[in-house]
């Protein structure tokens, strides 16, 4: 099963640190991924990813590339209380192109979801990539004719990150964290960053899974 070393964010380092992260010059590392912060000077947003055991690098467009780095071991949590990443967040324009290309590559793929989210995604594809989840989130229709249709690559969008007390966290960031409410994903709760605390990307925090096995 191929599984994350590293993930890239045009984030300054100090930024994270001020919002409770551990950091080790410009790695977080979160459980056992290396979040590197490659400053703004680098892009916007999640700019790519390193993959262990991947079959082919092709992820119908997404910055991806190989890793030959062995498994590190979990990092202690955080001061603000994060744990791990539950989940990374990406977009297709053709859901089911992205899925085929990405089960081509080797990632596992769990389920895909046929409903609706808040935001208006029609579907989701759900791969496992160890302790990991990618959610690969179909472009809503209209956006797709917007922007060019459905050839465009996929692209990376933002991370949710497993806290253990999230009343806790949300306490210790302040007017930076949106009040707690229910998730999508029945007995969870979320809650999400505000653009005060100055990341590049949408950034949440959730309370643990009810089940496993996603």
């Amino acid at each position: 099963m191929p599984t994350i070393d590293e993930i890239t964010i045009a984030d300054e380092p100090a930024g994270w640190e001020q919002l409770g992260f551990r950091l080790e010059r410009d790695i977080c590392q979160i459980a056992g991924v290396n979040v590197r912060l490659a400053g703004r000077a680098a892009g916007e947003g999640i700019i790519g990813w390193s993959l262990r055991d991947l079959a082919a690098e092709e992820l119908d467009g997404l910055a991806t590339t190989s890793s030959s780095a062995p498994a590190r071991p979990p990092a202690l949590a955080h001061p603000n209380g994060v744990l791990e990443i539950d989940h990374v967040v990406a977009i297709s324009p053709d859901l089911s192109s992205s899925v085929a290309a990405f089960e081509a590559a080797g990632l596992d793929l769990r389920r895909v979801r046929e409903e609706p989210t808040p935001a208006g995604a029609p579907r989701q594809a759900f791969f496992r990539l160890g302790r990991e989840i990618l959610e690969l989130v179909q472009e809503p229709e209209e956006i797709v004719e917007r922007d060019g249709g459905p050839g465009r690559p996929v692209r990376f969008w933002g991370l949710a990150l497993l806290v253990d007390d999230l009343d806790r966290s949300v306490g210790l960031l302040g007017a930076h964290a949106s009040p707690a409410r229910g998730a999508v994903q029945p007995g969870r709760r979320i809650s999400t960053l505000k653009r005060s605390a100055g990341l590049s990307i949408p950034l949440a925090l959730m309370t643990r899974r009810v089940k496993e096995g996603t």
